[in-house]
């Protein structure tokens, strides 16, 4: 298996925790109210923020709702060819 340090996916994880962020802080919340809102732990919410567990797509829809963000927010473009 090919370490990912470096790669572009831990760039991308990076820049998409980074914006889960900035927009809790935008939205005026605490990861506290996130995690009640959506039935989770606080140290969930943490974890996630940090990059250390994986984010799921419905529970990054659930996010964005929560958020007023498009999905579009959280993911940055990517350079290359389309598939």
């Amino acid at each position: 298996m090919v370490n990912p340090r470096g790669s572009i996916y831990s760039q991308l994880q990076k820049e998409i925790v980074r914006r889960l962020r900035q927009a809790r802080q935008e939205a005026g919340l605490s990861q506290a109210q996130v995690a009640q809102s959506l039935g989770l732990s606080q140290s969930f919410i943490s974890k996630l923020e940090a990059g250390q567990v994986r984010l799921e797509v419905l529970l990054l829809l659930r996010l964005a709702r929560l958020y007023g963000k498009p999905l579009e927010f959280f993911i940055p473009p990517q350079e290359g060819p389309q598939r």
